[in-house]
């Protein structure tokens, strides 16, 4: 059974979606995937029980996709168009299939485990990228095989690690760097006290209160976070700025950050 903030971040995704048919009928398929959803709950179960890590399961990887939606959306509202629009070999519907798929999948190989997880995730996601193309798009091979292309980019290059070259895997890379706030970090901080390495990762998400994505003022995206402590730069500046400055969309965003009650220091 979901969860409740499962079940809300499905309805936001939902209303974000409601103009954009194509991309409609995908996410609502995705979100009855049986599959899907328990590798999704296992990856979660291996990342925060075996492992100790934040949240890397459903709900994180809604959040993603929900992230993702709101940058794309403001790109092509600031006329920017993605990767496939400009090559002309896809539309933007098609970027934005791309990204939810890469969105819904991107951690599932945290179910095998940490190491490498981008290409296991790659793995695991293909059937069902697969059979969820097939049935969207029975009568189109080209759709098919861009966005399943494209959605296979922006999944293995997700960490930072591997270098990507589509707006669009740009866009999933920071979307994923987006989602860290103390949410993640609630369950992970509350059934395991024991000191160990790698724990500054859950401390530092623990001290972010709030990130917002909006229109910017000097560049399209703007993001905004909110700080209840220091230890929060942390996780902005080994993170998120990292998958900033890895991403073919990097020129499209500028990003703000600070203490609650602080002026917010402009990093990009």
């Amino acid at each position: 059974m979901k969860s409740v903030k499962e079940v809300v971040t499905e309805s936001k995704i939902i209303e974000r979606l409601k103009n954009n048919n194509q991309c409609l009928k995908l996410v609502k398929y995705l979100f009855e995937d049986e599959e899907l959803q328990e590798l999704q709950e296992y990856a979660n179960n291996v990342s925060i029980k075996r492992l100790g890590y934040n949240d890397h399961g459903p709900v994180h990887m809604r959040q993603v996709v929900g992230n993702a939606i709101k940058m794309l959306n403001i790109l092509r509202d600031s006329g920017i168009k993605t990767s496939l629009e400009k090559e002309e070999i896809g539309t933007f519907e098609d970027s934005m299939s791309a990204v939810i798929l890469a969105g819904m999948m991107h951690d599932l190989g945290m179910a095998i485990g940490r190491q490498g997880h981008e290409e296991m995730s790659v793995i695991l996601a293909q059937p069902i990228i697969d059979r969820t193309l097939l049935h969207l798009f029975p009568n189109n091979l080209h759709k098919r095989v861009v966005i399943k292309s494209v959605a296979t980019e922006a999944i293995i290059g997700h960490m930072s690690s591997r270098k990507i070259h589509s707006t669009e895997a740009g866009i999933l890379l920071i979307a994923d760097g987006c989602d860290m706030t103390k949410g993640r970090a609630r369950i992970p901080l509350a059934i395991n006290n024991t000191p160990k390495v790698g724990d500054i990762h859950k401390y530092s998400a623990n001290a972010i209160n709030r990130i917002g994505i909006h229109h910017g003022e000097k560049k399209p995206i703007k993001i905004d976070i909110e700080m209840s402590g220091d230890v929060g730069f942390f996780q902005i500046e080994e993170v998120l700025l990292t998958k900033i400055d890895s991403s073919p969309a990097k020129e499209y965003v500028e990003l703000y950050a600070g203490v609650a009650g602080q002026e917010r220091k402009c990093y990009l």
